[in-house]
């Protein structure tokens, strides 16, 4: 069986040369480093990395920590980020929270143990004892998506409050009044700053918000689905629908066609995020794109500049919110004249 000494000889290194290389291959030249680890591939030699992360005091491997794996949203983003650790030498441990709090500190835990180089995560917690919790940690940790409010930890996302904004803004210039939206628990932030942004949208257009409209949907599509049951059979039901995520989208869009219903002529319908098979969905939905990748690479490279600095002088907490893009499909249009006429009649008789 090769040994490490045997590598050093056969790459013309030292020992501590080739155990650099393992441990810390960024303080090597590319040439050596690629010498060395040819060298190894010919003995067949793996170093030991629970040997390499005892001597280091940490492995070189990172945890990620999502409320939901089976989200379109979240599988995008794990699949960048692990592209860019291991391009930076660590491989990644995922784990699913399932969105509970108590949840995450657990798992927080259990991967701090395991001397884990670095943590990602989408924080579902609220509360102050949630947020000691989070600070005490030693461990470098980055907030993806979510984020809690006071944390100084670095924090990557897409303006989640712009892509509400944005999307009202586009249903109130169609000429669209009655305004749905399906949220996420508005007590994590995205969920929170989508209201928001619906509720700037229409007060810059000088409209009331009408708060039966605002139901939530948790992020699910069966809670969305269920949602939209009764939103659209209300006898002053919505012209549009804004839900708030993918998911919900196709919970809502379920609902619409169930019901008989026909978007955008009788209802419009737009959401935050691409879905899953979009280019084969009918109508093609009007959505708010966020740069999965790029928020992924960030909050990758945050993670691993933290893990991997030497100074004695702390990384201060970065924040990087990058600005999302509308791409309209035909799922949203201009409201009809019998939905106005419907929802005069109702008025009147009211």
């Amino acid at each position: 069986m090769a040994t490490i000494k045997d590598v050093a000889q056969s790459a013309g290194v030292s020992i501590s040369t080739v155990s650099l290389t393992f441990a810390n291959p960024e303080r090597v030249s590319p040439d050596t480093a690629q010498r060395i680890w040819k060298a190894a591939d010919l003995l067949g030699y793996r170093p030991n990395p629970l040997a390499q992360s005892l001597k280091r005091g940490r492995s070189r491997m990172i945890g990620v920590l999502v409320g939901d794996i089976s989200s379109p949203f979240f599988g995008r983003l794990l699949k960048s980020v692990e592209k860019r650790a291991l391009e930076r030498g660590y491989l990644m441990i995922v784990a699913d929270t399932d969105g509970d709090p108590a949840r995450e500190l657990e798992l927080l835990d259990q991967f701090t143990a395991q001397r884990i180089a670095g943590l990602m995560i989408s924080p579902h917690g609220s509360s102050a004892a949630y947020g000691r919790r989070l600070a005490g940690f030693k461990t470098p940790i980055v907030m993806v998506d979510h984020r809690f409010r006071g944390a100084d930890l670095d924090y990557v996302a897409s303006d989640t409050r712009m892509a509400a904004r944005m999307l009202t803004d586009h249903l109130i210039n169609l000429g669209h009044r009655r305004i749905a939206q399906i949220t996420g628990p508005v007590q994590l932030y995205t969920a929170a700053e989508r209201v928001e942004g619906y509720r700037e949208a229409m007060q810059a257009a000088g409209l009331q918000v009408d708060e039966g409209l605002l139901v939530d949907g948790r992020y699910r599509d069966t809670e969305s689905y269920a949602q939209t049951m009764r939103l659209m059979t209300r006898r002053d039901k919505p012209t549009a629908i804004l839900a708030a995520s993918n998911m919900m989208a196709l919970g809502a869009l379920q609902a619409i066609q169930e019901l008989g219903y026909s978007c955008p002529q009788d209802v419009s319908l737009a959401t935050i995020d691409d879905i899953p098979w979009s280019a084969v969905i009918q109508p093609k939905l009007t959505m708010v794109l966020q740069d999965i990748e790029q928020i992924a690479q960030i909050s990758a490279d945050y993670l691993l500049d933290r893990v991997e600095a030497t100074s004695p002088i702390p990384i201060a907490p970065r924040e990087s919110v990058l600005v999302p893009r509308l791409s309209i499909g035909n799922s949203t249009a201009p409201p009809t004249l019998k939905t106005d006429l419907d929802h005069l009649h109702v008025s009147l008789s009211s």
